[in-house]
């Protein structure tokens, strides 16, 4: 969803912090693992074609899903933490089908043309996306400490919470307090207990 303009207002672009949550409210356990996460066909099917944009290259393959075209997104930022993953598979181009940004003071290069690394000012980056011209929108794909510097600028949540809490883990928002106020538009819950929630900024 797309905020709407007001008269005599440029419509930007919107981002989007699309991220799996435990109950608890964590992204990852302490050491950045997440494949405690329960499976769903029914949740897997809705991502396949609601956002498909999210589903990995290399994996969109192995699930039937061919060139289906980006619904949402033609965008994403990352910080290491989720882009890690795919370096230590050997794979450099996660989200060949997007526009990628890694956000990252540790990484010195990324050997890949198709990654654009950020080393400062993510948040400037993120100002300068929103403004281009385009119909789709930009993701954050996490993760929490990237969030918590770009939380000024989230202008929609989209939250699949799974049914099982952990007690400890690496938070969806990782910064400074600040109260910023979201407000549900809707809600889907999936075989599993899974539910899938998206909110705007109030």
């Amino acid at each position: 969803m797309l905020p709407v303009a007001h008269e005599g207002e440029d419509r930007m672009r919107t981002l989007t912090y699309y991220v799996a949550v435990t109950l608890d409210g964590y992204i990852a356990a302490p050491d950045g693992s997440y494949d405690f996460f329960p499976w769903s066909q029914d949740l897997t099917d809705h991502i396949s074609t609601r956002l498909p944009e999210t589903v990995p290259t290399h994996i969109r393959a192995q699930l039937g899903m061919g060139e289906v075209p980006n619904q949402r997104f033609d965008t994403v930022v990352m910080g290491r933490g989720t882009y890690q993953p795919a370096l230590d598979a050997g794979i450099t181009s996660p989200y060949a089908h997007m526009r990628q940004y890694v956000a990252s003071t540790t990484l010195k290069a990324i050997d890949d043309p198709a990654v654009e690394l950020v080393q400062r000012d993510p948040l400037a980056l993120v100002r300068t996306l929103k403004k281009e011209e385009g119909e789709l929108g930009i993701w954050l794909a996490g993760g929490g400490v990237l969030a918590g510097v770009l939380a000024p600028e989230v202008d929609e949540l989209v939250i699949k919470r799974y049914p099982i809490v952990i007690g400890a883990g690496l938070p969806a928002f990782d910064g400074e307090f600040a109260v910023l106020p979201f407000r549900l538009e809707d809600t889907l819950t999936f075989a599993n207990g899974t539910t899938l929630s998206v909110y705007t900024r109030a």
